[in-house]
């Protein structure tokens, strides 16, 4: 056992998190994840509900071998009117082959007067003997004391008899939740110092939602209060508005507060990675604000914070980037000023006197283009074409020189409803002209299989390519049109088979267009950034 200042971190998204709208993990994904969570250094992983649904069940009828995490199963304490050597619910948790249990009960008077309907001392009985029943079969048994904030806050006294009654049974952890997520940090604080004259801190455990945005700051307020257990999901999963963020909490502790919580400073630095699997196993776009590990939360636009920066990073970001794997990013868009563009040069490679005239160009046409319309600051490939074709040039590896696309809504052999694009694309590669049709889902789709089939024996390159994500916008008519002058924006994001990826920006009146734009541009920087240097040269540059 380490010394009192040792905070151990549980994990819940495998059960919390899987109840967020539109997540649904597979037991591949729960393993995959566990062992994430394993790598990084969390102390727990709560796996599920064993008997709770099929997938719970499969996993923990073979749990994945931890190297240092403890695997928990999750469940209730004992029935009204049920020994606790004669609850099935109950049997189903502590059969499981895991170490550790953790059991929910009621500590909120109003919840055991009107849900439970039972006598509020049977309500201990069952927590005391759910902690004896598990403790009796080998398991570190932790009880979750919910809606105990509510509870404490309606009758101090049976909160505190509840979380009593598991401590004094054997519990090893007894978790104080802030259920319903309306507790604020200055009542976290008082009320965790008061719990903890009962119950040690050394064995309080702190869970919170996010119902007021203040999850985080609650779980921290805890810790400073004495609580020596924190809850939390990857990235904040869970139901209605998120649990605890694990993500921001554990740096937080780390580089903020000093406190040893089992993740080395080696291991911080994979926690963006950990944050950004999560996103890709739910095959959902990562929320690029996230704190700490969000691809904007170490990103400078504006043109005096980029001066500072280049000065010396300490001067808008509170840490370095690079202690949670993460790095920072300059943007350009017309709030950028030269240091903007020089400093976005130097990540792109661009060699260039700081003085060269073609700098101050190139920030006057960035500006220009995005009163038009254009975002560079979210497709930073097309602005590293945009700079390389003002400065030093780009090869021109082909030209789409027209297109047409058809549409056809009709019933097909079987009966069915199906629309179809076909699309047609002239090219010019090496001065050759190459003709190619394509049916696709949708013209853009049509239209890109089409350009690809006329480059690929040219560039194979680009054969490994992929679409991954497809925005457009309507803009709004300029102030000095007639309103009659809206412009399509399309944001296209790419990905090749190593798993790197870009977004290129294009726009136009027409939105196939402004899509042909983007792809093109998408195209170019792949070739660019392989080395390609024109028709047949492959993946390696001369």
């Amino acid at each position: 056992m380490a010394g009192d200042d040792r905070v151990y971190l549980f994990d819940t998204t495998l059960r919390d998190g899987q109840q967020t709208r539109g997540v649904d993990f597979t037991v591949a994904d729960k393993i995959a994840i566990a062992r994430a969570l394993d790598a990084l250094g969390v102390d727990y992983v709560e796996g599920g509900w064993p008997g709770a649904n099929p997938t719970d069940d499969r996993f923990f009828a073979e749990p994945p071998k931890l190297e240092q995490a403890r695997l928990v199963a999750f469940g209730m304490t004992r029935r009204p009117g049920r020994s606790a050597e004669n609850d099935p619910g109950l049997a189903a948790i502590l059969d499981a082959r895991v170490p550790a249990v953790c059991l929910v009960g009621k500590t909120w008077d109003f919840h055991v007067d009107v849900a439970l309907e039972i006598e509020r001392d049977e309500n201990v009985a069952m927590i005391r003997d759910s902690m004896k029943r598990a403790i009796a079969v080998g398991r570190e048994a932790m009880f979750d004391c919910e809606h105990f904030f509510d509870g404490y806050k309606a009758n101090p006294e049976y909160a505190l008899s509840c979380a009593a009654a598991a401590h004094e049974n054997g519990a090893r952890w007894v978790v104080l939740c802030d259920t319903n997520g309306g507790t604020l940090p200055h009542e976290i604080e008082a009320i965790v110092a008061e719990v903890a004259k009962a119950v040690p801190g050394s064995h309080l455990g702190i869970h919170c939602h996010n119902d007021t945005g203040n999850a985080i700051a609650n779980s921290l307020a805890a810790i400073r209060a004495g609580a020596r257990q924190v809850q939390g999901t990857i990235n904040g999963l869970g139901e209605r508005c998120g649990n605890a963020d694990l993500m921001a909490i554990i740096p937080s502790l780390v580089l903020k507060m000093g406190i040893d919580c089992g993740v080395t400073r080696a291991k911080l630095g994979h926690l963006t990675a950990v944050s950004r699997m999560l996103d890709e196993r739910l095959n959902r776009a990562a929320d690029p604000h996230r704190a700490y590990v969000g691809a904007a939360a170490f990103a400078h636009k504006g043109g005096l914070h980029v001066s500072a920066v280049q000065k010396d990073p300490a001067t808008y970001e509170h840490i370095d980037p690079a202690a949670v794997g993460n790095q920072r990013h300059i943007l350009v868009s017309d709030q950028a000023g030269r240091s903007n563009i020089l400093a976005r040069f130097a990540e792109i490679g661009v060699e260039i006197d700081p003085k060269h005239p073609k700098v101050q160009r190139l920030v006057e046409e960035v500006k220009d283009r995005e009163y038009q319309g254009y975002a560079f600051d979210s497709a930073e490939a097309s602005f590293e074409l945009l700079a390389r074709r003002l400065i030093h040039g780009v090869p021109e590896f082909f030209s789409i020189e027209r297109w047409r696309v058809m549409d056809e809504r009709r019933f097909n052999a079987r009966g069915t409803l199906v629309v179809e694009s076909e699309a047609t694309a002239t090219l010019r590669v090496d001065g050759h002209p190459c003709h190619e049709v394509a049916v696709g889902n949708g013209p853009v789709n049509a239209l890109d299989t089409a350009i690809r089939k006329a480059l690929v024996p040219h560039y194979p390159a680009i054969e490994g390519m992929r679409l991954i994500d497809y925005k457009v916008r309507i803009l709004p008519p300029s102030r000095d049109g007639d309103g009659t002058d809206a412009v399509t924006r399309v944001m296209i994001e790419s990905a090749d088979a190593a798993g790197l990826t870009w977004r290129t920006v294009g726009i136009s009146p027409n939105i196939i267009d402004a899509s042909i734009e983007a792809l093109a541009d998408a195209l170019i920087w792949k070739l660019i950034k392989d080395g390609v240097t024109g028709p047949g040269s492959g993946t390696s540059g001369a």
